[in-house]
């Protein structure tokens, strides 16, 4: 989660291509996907509004809770 945020402070990404390479390579670990989880909890927010948020698809945080909220 740091990572990220650090990095799009530094570096700026106006590259459109650069952008969706990046966005298909993410991965996250499992304190950061239950951080995530919370923050939707928190801010009630629905899928598409976190999805939205930090730029996920619906589909993965709807897996994400599958699996990680049973």
């Amino acid at each position: 989660m740091d990572v990220i945020t650090l990095n799009s402070k530094i570096f700026n990404l106006s590259d459109k291509d650069t952008h969706h390479f990046n966005q298909k390579h993410k991965s996250y670990d499992e304190q950061t996907i239950l951080e995530i989880l919370d923050y939707q909890r928190k801010h009630k927010l629905n899928y598409i509004e976190l999805a939205t948020h930090f730029k996920l698809s619906r589909d993965t945080v709807a897996k994400w809770k599958k699996i990680f909220l049973v």
